[in-house]
């Protein structure tokens, strides 16, 4: 199925208030995580206009969300309650159910009535990128026609592995067929396609390893579509990691000149951010983000602009 991205939404936990962007009753106890992908999602919605969703009845609508660590600051205070004075007793019934990261994006599906499929993510890094990859696999198996695909986090505690490069906000994307989006005359941002591997971490760090990541990375794009010297720009969302460095001089090596390294936060927010940044200010030709977790994990995203239905996407 031929899919575009109509709707593009994204929150920043700096100044978010959840009783503005979702309302004041009904959202108040939730972890901010899912108040963060519920107001990117309905972003996203009034982006792509009326009916893009609720064309597709609800089991054919379906659901995507990426996360490191939406649930990490929740773990915690629940660890101080349990190991506390107050027991397992003293926890809130309201937010105990939350120790299952798959909640995080459950609420998503009820407000929605998203019935097709409710899928949860959380590979290091590349897992925003993974649902939208495992999205889309999962409407080509014709599970549904309509998807809504994000990445939530939240900031992580303090003396937490990477708490200092946290990440806090959401990002969600809505895909439709490009014939419905013809159909309804919507206009149509482009389209995305996802590859995934694993570079073992180990290998990469010899000198070598620049150029298996090279081998695979050129192999990734191949199977986007992407013709080898066709103009393409490219993101890197990488950390210092071995990995991290051979799929930096594999970029380099593979793809040459137009690339911005970006470093990378502690969850799996900014290369979807990326994905959206560049769907929302298109160039002429095709963009890339790519990124990589230290444990091996791998994705590159190709973003190409446009696409049919009404209005082609424009920078705003």
């Amino acid at each position: 199925m031929d899919l575009l991205v109509t709707g593009v939404g994204e929150v920043d936990a700096d100044g978010f208030d959840f009783r503005d962007e979702l309302g004041r009753r009904g959202y108040k106890y939730l972890p901010s995580a899912s108040q963060y992908v519920l107001a990117a999602a309905k972003r996203a919605l009034a982006d792509a206009g009326e009916d893009a969703l609720t064309a597709a009845g609800p089991e054919r609508r379906g659901a995507a969300v990426g996360t490191n660590s939406a649930a990490v600051s929740l773990h915690h205070a629940m660890d101080r309650t349990v190991v506390g004075a107050g027991g397992a007793g003293a926890l809130s019934p309201v937010t105990a159910p939350y120790f299952s990261i798959n909640l995080f994006g459950s609420r998503l599906a009820t407000e929605h009535d998203l019935k097709g499929f409710n899928l949860t993510v959380t590979t290091p890094r590349v897992a925003a990128l993974e649902a939208l990859q495992t999205g889309v696999r999962a409407v080509a198996a014709g599970r549904a026609s309509r998807l809504l695909a994000g990445a939530t986090e939240e900031a992580l505690p303090e003396g937490e592995p990477g708490a200092d490069t946290s990440e806090a906000g959401a990002v969600a994307l809505l895909l439709e067929p490009a014939a419905a989006v013809a159909e309804r005359g919507g206009r149509a941002y482009g389209r995305v396609g996802v590859v995934t591997f694993f570079l073992p971490p180990g290998p990469a760090a010899p000198a070598d390893g620049a150029g298996a990541a090279a081998e695979a990375l050129r192999d990734a794009l191949a199977a986007l579509g992407h013709r080898p010297g066709a103009p393409l720009t490219v993101t890197a969302v990488l950390d210092g990691s071995p990995v991290g460095e051979a799929v930096g001089e594999a970029v380099a090596e593979a793809l040459g000149d137009g690339i911005e390294r970006v470093p990378a936060g502690a969850g799996c927010l900014a290369p979807l951010a990326r994905v959206a940044a560049a769907l929302r200010h298109p160039t002429e030709h095709a963009h890339a983000v790519v990124t990589a977790a230290a444990e091996g994990n791998t994705a590159v995203c190709l973003v190409t602009p446009g696409g049919s239905g009404g209005a082609e996407a424009s920078s705003r």
